[in-house]
This record gives structure tokens, C-alpha cells and sequence, in this order.
């Protein structure tokens, strides 16, 4: 009999296979499907502070009104309108499935905004996850100033709930492991998610304009999140997934043996759809069956970093292996 439970910041899952938070999850309708296609869990389409600061903008900018409190008056409404209707989605979500519900908030700052996440926790969330996107573009910003609002945020939101935090984050750090550790260490935070991935600007060369880029991920990204998570979730007693480029169940198995508790998945149900779910778990099943595993739990971290012949592999930065001697 196999057995894909999990837990997952002191969660029960049924199996390894979380939605991200995405279009396909700001939607009662899509996250019933996403449940009974066999998820372990579902994380929320995020709670955005630009989202409120850009709302905010567009509603002054179309309000004419004489009388001097009429910017306070907007500026309430709005932040209010838009974090009821979260709020909604939360509630809703949570009396539809039987699985966790995981709350996300897009954070780029800790302004007062983050106080929502205690109004997100009474909504019934069974855990937040703080969406933190730094891109390190300021030239007048430190590495160290930058990481700062990591802390900040986590900090500011840790003293207003007290459901499980996980923390999905950017790769962009000098320091990375430093910095996990760092954070690891604070007893406010239950795990982390690696990584977030950012919208990625093109150029249009016939009509010289910025364009988009891919929206979608590509399997060959998942190698990133592989290294990381191998490198240091058997140092970090934290909770770790995986997230980006996991297209099929070998991808699901093999971060689970770097060490994931679990992986989260969107571009896949996109190009495939929701029912998809199904099919990377069987994958997972059959490759266990395989394997004579009967629980997750038998392999997850066999192949990390602390549990394999030569380590340095995932150090290894240069093709020099490969490549050496090409010429």
C-alpha cells in the first residue's frame, strides 16, 4: 500500500503535489477541481501590496471631490475593498475543500498593510505564505539592506497570527545559504519555498517595445530549486519546497530525494490542466512501487547534500567535467 501523505508546516497533506498560487486559485470553482484532482494542498492567488497601491492610484485619479478628507476616505475604501474580497476567497475556499488552504502575501515592504494577515488568519487560513520578491536593482541599496526587509516583514507579520509562516523567496542573494540560515534560525518562520519567479521583460526588436517574455516556467528551471533544496534542507530544520519547472513526476521524485517536503506546481497545470495532478501522482506511485517505497518519507532526502558520496557536486559551478577538453 502506498502511502504519499505528508506534513508540511505542521500540516497533514495527502501527498507531496501543492497548487501554487496562481489565476487557477483565486477561484472556489477551479480550487474544488484542484482538491478532487488530488493536491495535498492549495496556496491562494496572492494578496499583492502593489495591488492595492496601483488600485489605490486608479481610484484617486478618477474621484473628483471638493472636501479635504475625500484621499483618506478613498485610500480606506480600497485597501478595505480589496482585502474583503481576499478575505472572501479564504472563507469560501475553506468551506469548499478538505484540504489546507494557504494564504499568500505579496510582500515588497512591511507597511501597515501586513497587519491583514490577522483578518486572513480569523478567515480560517490554515497558513500564510509571504510572497517576498527583492530583485537587487537599487545600486544605492547593500546586499545586506536588501535582506534586511526579509526579517522586517517576517517579524511584522509574526506578531499579528499565529498560523505556520512559510517564506517563498528570492535566489538573488551573495549570501544565500547564510541567509536561509539566518532566517532559519527565527522561531516565527516554519519553512520555505524556492524560489519565486519573477515576470522576465523582452524586447520586441520590429516594433523596438518591451514585451514580455515566457510567462510559463520550462522544465529545465527546476534545476535551480533542486540544488538549493539539496544543499540545505537537511541543515536547515525547516520545512522545504520545491517550486519552478516541475513538469512530470520524475521532476516531483527528484526533489523529494534532494530533501523537499513537498513542490508546488503551476505552469504544468496550465499547458496540461488541473487533471494533471493525477496523472504526476501516479508517476510518483508507480516509480515507488518500483522501488519497493511505501512511504514518502522512505526516500525524501536520500540524495541531499549531507547524504551522498561526493557533496561537492552540488557546489560544482564550472562544465569543466564535461567540457574539459573541448577545444
Amino acid at each position: 500500500m502506498i502511502d504519499l501523505s505528508t506534513s508540511y508546516l505542521g500540516l497533514d497533506l495527502k501527498c507531496p503535489l501543492v497548487v501554487g498560487s496562481c489565476g487557477l486559485t483565486n477561484s472556489v470553482k477551479k480550487i474544488r477541481e484542484i482538491a478532487e484532482a488530488g493536491a495535498g494542498a492549495v496556496v491562494l492567488k496572492s494578496l499583492f501590496e502593489e495591488q492595492i497601491v496601483a488600485e489605490l492610484g486608479h481610484n484617486l485619479e478618477s474621484y473628483e471631490a471638493g472636501y479635504p478628507d475625500a484621499v483618506d476616505y478613498i485610500r480606506e475604501y480600497t485597501r478595505d475593498a480589496t482585502v474583503e474580497k481576499y478575505l472572501d476567497l479564504v472563507s469560501a475556499a475553506k468551506k469548499a475543500v478538505d484540504i489546507p488552504v494557504i494564504a499568500s502575501l505579496n510582500c515588497v515592504s512591511a507597511n501597515e498593510w501586513t497587519s491583514f494577515a490577522t483578518q486572513i488568519e480569523k478567515a480560517g487560513a490554515d497558513a500564510i505564505e509571504l510572497n517576498i520578491s527583492l530583485l537587487p536593482s537599487d545600486p544605492r541599496m547593500s546586499g545586506a539592506e536588501a535582506e534586511k526587509k526579509y526579517t522586517e516583514i517576517i517579524d511584522k507579520v509574526a506578531s499579528t497570527v499565529s498560523v505556520p509562516l512559510s517564506l517563498k523567496m528570492s535566489q538573488f542573494s551573495s549570501g544565500l545559504a547564510h541567509l536561509l540560515t539566518h532566517l532559519g534560525w527565527k522561531q516565527n518562520i516554519n519553512g520555505f519555498v524556492l524560489f519565486n519567479r519573477y515576470y522576465r521583460p523582452d524586447i520586441d526588436i520590429d516594433k523596438m517595445t518591451i514585451t514580455s517574455a515566457d510567462i510559463f516556467s520550462n522544465p529545465s528551471e527546476m534545476h535551480e530549486s533542486l540544488r538549493w533544496v539539496a544543499l540545505l534542507s537537511d541543515r536547515i530544520e525547516k520545512d522545504f519546497v520545491a517550486s519552478t519547472g516541475i513538469y512530470d513526476g520524475a521532476a516531483l521524485i527528484k526533489q523529494l530525494l534532494a530533501g523537499a517536503t513537498a513542490a508546488q506546481i503551476v505552469s504544468a497545470l496550465y499547458k496540461n490542466g488541473i487533471p494533471y495532478i493525477g496523472v504526476l501522482l501516479e508517476e510518483l506511485k508507480q516509480w515507488m512501487e518500483e522501488k519497493s517505497f511505501s512511504r514518502v518519507d522512505d526516500f525524501r532526502g536520500k540524495l541531499s547534500y549531507s547524504n551522498i558520496e561526493n557533496p561537492a557536486v552540488f557546489e560544482r559551478t564550472q562544465f569543466m567535467k564535461y567540457y574539459g577538453g573541448v577545444s
